[in-house]
């Protein structure tokens, strides 16, 4: 019942956010129609630990600044890549060992693979991610771990 009101209220955030009205009779409607949306996913057995993840929201807010750091790093190192053709392109297929422990923690992983640039995931198989590398130093990155261990850590494992 408590994901349900989660998220009810994330929706109505979002649709008030998205919306810009606050006229009291388009924000009662909206709330109705969150209300019958939630209510409807609730039916459909859709508001479960994967579909709206709330217990991941205090370590989500401390990855998703450093995810973002990274994204920004390596749009930087691609768009050198890009403007200086003395830098080789090593294009390459590495695995790189996933430690978490669920699907969602999976999904995470390979997800903010492939936000990174120069990165992107191609496939997940039991506990490896299937990894295209621009270059070497993409590549090396991730077989550091860093990542791993902090979406391991996100998900309350590490």
């Amino acid at each position: 019942m408590v994901r349900t009101i989660s998220l009810t209220v994330a929706l109505f955030v979002l649709w008030l956010l998205l919306s810009g009205h606050y006229e009291p009779l388009i924000i009662i409607l909206g709330i109705l129609s969150c209300c019958f949306v939630a209510w409807v996913a609730y039916r459909m057995d859709l508001v479960d630990r994967e579909g709206h993840p709330i217990h991941l929201t205090w370590r989500a807010a401390i990855y998703w600044p450093w995810l973002l750091w990274q994204i920004v790093k390596s749009n930087i190192d691609v768009a050198r890549i890009i403007l200086n053709p003395r830098l080789p392109i090593q294009r390459q297929i590495v695995w790189v060992k996933a430690t978490q422990i669920d699907d969602l923690g999976h999904v995470i992983y390979g997800n903010s693979i492939t936000l990174t640039p120069g990165t992107v995931t191609i496939d997940v198989v039991d506990d490896q991610i299937e990894v295209h590398a621009l270059a070497d130093q993409f590549a090396d990155d991730l077989k550091s771990g860093d990542m791993d261990r902090r979406v391991t850590e996100m998900e309350g494992t590490g």
